[in-house]
């Protein structure tokens, strides 16, 4: 999708979830196929407004896609929010998944098409994945084992036992909804619900499948693979569409939901894809000047500290950073120095001490030094 979804769904950037959710049933309704007669055009703006509002009416996607446009609903494979574009049953599985109580097919299109019937779709299932830092500089593939609901093999999902098939429902007749009429002073109201008999299915199971009793499902172990795209945070989450539950009696399956936790790494602090090593030196160290190894997510890295040095003091290591989610631009990588005092002197110490505090200068006064450390953490942090 390349058009803006506002512009989809013709509502402002401001507008409220009411707001949206109208748009987006009065869109559905007018390039809904039942209204259509299979026209493709109508079909892919049905696809369209679909995928639009449910971006829009998600929080944490819409937010997303205000700050990152569609590189923010991205990012590799089940990355980002998991976003790709809707195929039919997908748009209409969520149409009715949000409009489908609201009087059915024949209350929404004015008795001009038969109902639907409905399919129960099957449980999210959420997980937890955690990742090191490494993770998250790299990408990494991970497998994961589930034990959860699958179509029955012995029924193939009908929930019927071998030999038989489910038999319409005598309260409907195989509808899914039942029509309850009564007068009042505006004329007939038709009211439209889903059949109690069969739970809105059409169907009823006379002879029920002994492996899985009539729910056309039953509990198996699984893997599932999982593709952690670079740059991902503790605030970010995959979306695997179909890997949730089976639902009953060969329903849509749920998705999988995978909050991602990142570890702490006792090495660094983490400010967005941007890194903070602090550097202890000893004070001859910082004085002379000398070479250290500095740990990277990617490798150690050597970096060189000028005489003199001060405590406080920032180098930029670019690119060393973490990959950003969208773009895969890695940020920086910041050695904050810090001048170790030692707390203990031996006598030999304390007498090169002494023999330092008569050679060498004054200090420069507080509020100078203090000016020019904080200018310089300021400029590295883009302050």
């Amino acid at each position: 999708m390349t058009r803006d979804l506002y512009e989809v769904l013709g509502v402002s950037r401001d507008a409220s979830t009411d707001e949206i959710k109208k748009a987006y049933r009065k869109l559905a309704m007018k390039y809904h196929p039942d209204r259509n007669d299979g026209d493709k055009e109508a079909e892919e703006h049905f696809k369209e407004v679909s995928e639009a509002y449910d971006v829009l009416h998600d929080a944490n996607k819409r937010s997303a896609y205000d700050r990152f446009g569609m590189a923010g609903l991205k990012g590799g494979a089940g990355g980002g929010y998991g976003f790709h574009p809707f195929d039919l049953s997908e748009a209409l599985s969520m149409f009715m998944r949000d409009f489908g109580g609201m009087g059915g097919f024949d209350a929404f299109f004015g008795g001009g098409q038969r109902a639907r019937r409905s399919q129960r779709r099957g449980q999210d299932i959420r997980v937890t994945l955690k990742l090191t830092l490494e993770d998250v500089a790299h990408g990494t593939a991970r497998k994961i084992k589930l034990k959860t609901l699958h179509p029955c093999k012995e029924c193939g999902g009908t929930g019927a036992e071998a030999g038989s098939a489910p038999s319409p429902c005598a309260t409907c007749g195989g509808v899914g909804e039942v029509r309850r009429s009564q007068q009042s002073l505006f004329g007939q109201l038709v009211s439209v619900t889903a059949c109690p008999t069969c739970n809105g299915e059409g169907t009823m199971i006379t002879s029920p499948c002994e492996e899985c009793r009539g729910d056309g499902r039953v509990r198996t172990d699984s893997v599932v693979d999982i593709e952690v795209p670079p740059g991902v945070s503790h605030e970010n989450y995959l979306t695997l569409r179909g890997k949730g539950a089976a639902g009953p009696r060969n329903g849509p399956p749920g998705d999988l939901l995978v909050e991602l936790e990142v570890e702490e790494d006792e090495r660094f602090e983490r400010r967005g894809d941007d890194l903070v090593y602090d550097l202890p030196v000893a004070f001859s160290q910082a004085a002379l000047g000398s070479e250290f190894q500095i740990p990277t997510p990617y490798g150690d890295e050597t970096v060189e500290l000028p005489p003199g040095t001060q405590s406080g003091t920032v180098l930029t290591l670019r690119n060393h950073g973490l990959p950003n989610v969208n773009d895969g631009r890695r940020g920086s990588l910041f050695v904050r120095v810090q001048v170790w005092t030692p707390t203990k002197l031996d006598p030999e110490l304390k007498d090169l001490f002494e023999r330092l505090a008569e050679l060498e200068g004054d200090p420069p006064s507080e509020d100078t030094l203090g000016r020019r450390i904080w200018n310089k953490m300021k400029e590295a942090f883009g302050a």
